[in-house]
């Protein structure tokens, strides 16, 4: 299967789950993350969710799905206990044109929520297709390892060495390999040097 790899902006949009589990409970934190604005629907929550809901962070209604519950969503995840009824969401996802993700069970998914490094701006996206979580899961590991909490500070610096290149009408080319080079391996470790001694060090 080709997947198309997109990172979806979603601040103000609407989002629904249903299932206010711990199946559900990352997946409305990861949401939250975004921007999003989370309705929850569930026969019954978690205490964290329910914390949420009391803060006014998500909208939370204590009861059975209904197809309504679509109505000018985005996007809906599906994390019930129930198999049966996350099949139902999803078919009835579909028929609306609302992108549907049912947690664990591949083949009722538009869309598969990747194991995530987070440094700042920088995510690195991990997907199997739903094939082995627990594969995506270990490369995350390895690559927290190998991309370290420096890269945060780093990338914002990029960014606003663009934002001055851009805005000096630089012959387009000379821009394109000056911002290789400080994007490279080698200016990375010039400012991050093991010993303190890069020039980012005091």
């Amino acid at each position: 299967m080709n997947l198309f790899p997109i990172f979806l902006k979603l601040a103000g949009r609407r989002c629904l789950v249903v299932g206010a589990g711990n199946l559900g409970e990352s997946k409305i934190r990861s949401l939250l993350e975004a921007g999003a604005s989370v309705r929850v629907v569930a026969l019954a929550a978690s205490n964290a969710i329910a914390e949420l809901a009391d803060a006014g962070v998500i909208t939370f209604e204590q009861r059975g799905f209904e197809a309504r519950d679509l109505d000018d969503m985005f996007l809906v995840i599906a994390a019930t206990p129930v198999t049966d009824l996350n099949q139902a969401i999803f078919q009835e996802a579909q028929a609306r044109g609302v992108l549907c993700n049912a947690v664990d069970d591949p083949d009722h998914c538009d869309f598969y929520s990747g194991a995530v490094v987070r440094r700042g701006d920088l995510q690195i996206a991990i997907s199997t297709a739903g094939h082995s979580p627990a594969l995506a899961q270990r490369l995350r590991r390895q690559l927290e390892e190998q991309f370290g909490p420096e890269y945060s500070e780093w990338l914002e610096r990029l960014g606003s060495a663009r934002k001055q290149l851009f805005a000096t009408g630089i012959d387009p080319e000379v821009r394109r390999n000056l911002l290789h080079e400080i994007a490279s391996e080698g200016a990375f470790a010039a400012i991050h040097a093991p010993d303190g001694k890069g020039r980012g060090s005091n």
